[in-house]
């Protein structure tokens, strides 16, 4: 059978979608909004809805926008490119996925009350909100450890790790009396430390410096000494302008660190493919939540508005370049006469304080703002 009252609502909805269409197309792309006949309740539960879901949109909103974010700068370099097509919900690009709407009734049934769904939306965003912190957490921190090793294997020659540089050859070691320091030398001293390195303390062994390693304006020598002068040796080589590094040959130090180094390497490399497979689910699961809940905001605020039952007509508008305000004044003369309250030049002095969370309309209004997906890092 036919349900003639819906049929009409249908056939009404239809007219003003295609009565938008035609007043729009020229300033906007516009689709169909597929709202569901929610489970409305009391108009005291309804009017503290309109609240709880305002605060869930901001929360939904805010810990999606920080997802992509932690992915766009994740992301290595080869994967950039790769962005768009991690950031798809339902196989679809974020735009795509709005202008064809369908309410997801196998996560979200329609039996249940405006608040259970609600619950269900913000227990979804909590969880994943936590999992990202501990993820995000874990992953930040192997990449820092990762790169102050790394600042440790470069920069100059007075700061940098000495290990990947030096051999064992270099010094003379389990020696108790004798023992090898490396000095960097400033390329234009070099003449002034070859004739007087053995001269800057007593007991400096003559001809055991060799120049190891060269780098910018900075080289790097070995020389050895008695261990009870090495103190005044330092003092004299400063004076100079010649910095005796702080380091000992160690191999078992020197292994230890290489292994750190490659051990941080494996683990980031190991963590990045779950993490951004996990980021590309749980942000299109985000999106998806968020849409989801801009459509409770819709179907709440319209039965606040205009009452039972619930026949309005919803759709998406994406203005034009430069079309806004033309769109706005062309939808106010549309739809200008559903609500007193609402003008070009608007005396809010009379509307509801539920409605006065931004531009107030003669429609309801709820934007969703795509455009964090084209603030992608810059390199």
């Amino acid at each position: 059978g036919i349900n003639a009252e819906y049929g009409k609502q249908w056939y009404q909805r239809r007219v003003r979608g295609a009565r938008l269409h035609e007043n729009t197309k020229t300033m906007a792309t516009v689709a169909k909004f597929n709202l569901p006949n929610l489970k409305v309740g009391t108009l005291d539960a309804l009017m503290s809805m309109s609240d709880d879901l305002a605060k869930l949109d901001g929360y939904t909103e805010q810990v999606m926008v920080k997802l992509y974010n932690f992915l766009a700068h994740t992301l290595e370099e080869d994967d950039l490119q790769k962005l768009p097509d991690f950031t798809k919900v339902n196989n679809k690009d974020l735009k795509s996925y709005c202008y064809t709407f369908v309410w997801d009734v196998a996560k979200f049934p329609t039996k249940l009350s405006i608040k259970e769904i609600h619950d269900i939306i913000a227990k979804n965003m909590t969880k994943i909100e936590k999992d990202f912190k501990s993820k995000s957490t874990t992953f930040n921190n192997l990449k820092t450890n990762l790169i102050q090793h790394q600042k440790k294997e470069s920069g100059n020659l007075v700061t940098r790790n000495l290990a990947t540089i030096v051999k064992e050859e270099d010094f003379v070691n389990e020696s108790e009396y004798l023992v090898t320091v490396c000095v960097v030398v400033p390329k234009n001293s070099v003449k002034e430390w070859e004739n007087s390195y053995w001269k800057l303390a007593d007991f400096v062994v003559p001809q055991s410096s060799e120049m190891i390693y060269e780098e910018g304006d900075q080289l790097l020598y070995n020389v050895t000494m008695f261990r009870k002068t090495l103190d005044a040796f330092k003092t004299n080589a400063r004076e100079r302008k010649f910095i005796v590094r702080d380091f000992t040959f160690s191999k078992t130090i020197i292994e230890k660190q290489r292994t750190e180094a490659t051990n941080l390497e494996k683990a980031k490399n190991k963590a990045y493919p779950p993490l951004i497979k996990w980021l590309k689910g749980n942000f299109s699961e985000a999106f998806l939540n968020w849409t989801h809940v801009k459509a409770l905001r819709l179907f709440t605020e319209s039965v606040l508005r205009y009452g039972l039952p619930a026949t309005f007509m919803t759709a998406i508008l994406e203005p034009n370049k430069k079309s806004e305000k033309k769109l706005r004044e062309k939808l106010f003369a549309m739809y200008g006469t559903l609500d007193k309250n609402a003008s070009d030049s608007t005396d809010l002095g009379d509307i509801p304080a539920m409605f006065l969370t931004g531009d107030y309309y003669p429609y309801v209004y709820f934007d969703i703002n795509t455009a964090f997906v084209e603030n992608v890092r810059d390199f």
